[in-house]
Order: structure tokens, then C-alpha cells, then sequence
């Protein structure tokens, strides 16, 4: 235990100290991605950019991009790269993307990443964009994502492989019959690890191929795997 714990104040030590920079973290469905951004967006006082997150913001403000957005959105076609990438570079204006920020969900192409990049390099004061990738095996994710239960009453999250009810199949706080959400069947993961393995090969082929990609183990402890982020972000950018 004494060991971990100096794993985890090391990590943490060596968060304050860095620069984090733009920072796209990656990751495939049931890897923690997001649980990941939230612990990084702690320690480093950053936020945390995603697209959707933007989209509908946009569209829920009104915005010009909103509105064009929705439009295309309501014929049920893809968001144009134009449209993202003018929301983002609109996201880094802000103030709060001066020490850095997550990227979740972008780039999602290599057309994305190439406009990213050159975006970044065009501002003289910002880091360049650095990937880190969470990994958990393909049977790890089948498990974490078909295994979950959720309570239609108070929301909690259960796995019938790594927390389990304490009677099968039932919540122990409200006594309700828990329910599998709709998405979260073998046929569904299988599609979309498909779908995001042929959409982010290309992203990792390009941050790989400059030397700004690592990989962590997502098979461990939440603190674990972040202090090993954290740990990667300052290998990359002490290159």
C-alpha cells in the first residue's frame, strides 16, 4: 500500500509542476475516458472540451454555428469538419485554455488533427498537442460495458462482473429491478469499437508519428491511471 500511495502523490506532485498544454485524451467506449478528464480537469484547473458538449450548446444558444449545425443535424447528415473546427477555435479563445485544456471527441479525424495542430502553432505562447491514449483489452471493455445494471430509481450504477447488487439483479438501496440499458448489448459495443477503431487509427498513425502519443494501462485504479496520464503528458513534453 505505502508503495501505491507514492505512486499516486508522485503523480500528483508532478501534475502541479508541468505545463499541461493542449492535451487530446483518447480513449474506446467503457475505457473511463471520461472519468479520466474529470480527475485531469481537478488537478489541473483546465477544462475540458468536447464536441458534443459544444454542439449543443451552440444549437441551444442560438448561435449561427448552432443553427447550421441543427439544420444539418435535423436532415440526419454528419456535422461538417467546418462547422466543429469553427466551434473549437471559437472554445480556445477563452481565457481558461491559457494553461491548456482536454480534448474529448477531437480531433476524431486526420483532417481534424492536421487543422488542429496548425491552429495551435499558429499561437506563439501554446504547447503543442499531445495524445494519450487509455487502454483496457477488448474483453475488459465487453465486460465493463455489457455487465452494467443501472437502478431506474435512484441511478446508481452497478456490474454484475465487478460490483455486483447484493442480490442479483436487484438495487440495494431502492429494491428495484435493475435494468440494462438498450445499448449496452455485445452486438452494439462490437459496432461502435468497429467504428471508433477506423475513426481514431489514423489520429494515433499521426501524434505517434511526431512523437506526441502514449499509451496508459486503463486496467487499474482510478488515481492509478490518472498519476500515469499525468506521468505520460510529462514525458511528452519534456521531448
Amino acid at each position: 500500500m505505502a508503495s501505491l500511495m507514492t505512486e499516486l502523490e508522485q503523480g500528483r506532485e508532478t501534475g502541479r509542476k508541468i505545463l499541461p498544454g493542449p492535451i487530446l485524451l483518447m480513449g474506446a467506449p467503457g475505457s473511463g475516458k471520461g472519468t479520466q478528464a474529470m480527475e485531469l480537469v481537478k488537478l489541473w484547473g483546465i477544462p475540458q472540451i468536447s464536441t458534443g458538449d459544444l454542439l449543443r450548446a451552440n444549437v441551444a444558444h442560438g448561435t449561427e454555428l448552432g443553427k447550421a449545425a441543427h439544420g444539418i443535424m435535423d436532415r440526419g447528415n454528419l456535422v461538417p469538419d467546418s462547422i466543429v473546427n469553427e466551434m473549437v477555435a471559437v472554445r480556445l479563445q477563452a481565457p481558461d485554455t491559457v494553461k491548456g485544456y482536454i480534448l474529448d471527441g477531437f480531433p476524431r479525424t486526420l483532417n481534424q488533427a492536421g487543422w488542429l495542430d496548425g491552429r495551435v502553432s499558429g499561437r506563439p505562447e501554446s504547447l503543442p498537442v499531445v495524445a494519450v491514449s487509455i487502454h483496457v483489452d477488448y474483453n475488459g471493455l465487453l465486460r465493463r460495458i455489457t455487465g452494467r445494471r443501472n437502478c431506474p430509481v435512484c441511478q446508481t450504477i452497478y456490474n454484475i462482473y465487478s460490483k455486483p447488487p447484493k442480490i442479483s439483479g436487484i438495487c440495494d438501496v431502492e429494491g428495484a429491478a435493475l435494468i440494462q440499458r438498450a445499448d449496452d448489448t455485445e452486438q452494439v459495443f462490437t459496432e461502435r469499437m468497429r467504428a471508433y477503431i477506423a475513426q481514431t487509427e489514423p489520429v494515433v498513425d499521426h501524434y505517434r508519428g511526431m512523437g506526441r502519443f502514449a499509451e496508459v494501462d486503463g486496467d487499474r485504479p482510478i488515481d492509478v491511471v490518472a498519476a500515469g496520464i499525468v506521468a505520460a503528458v510529462e514525458r511528452l513534453r519534456s521531448k
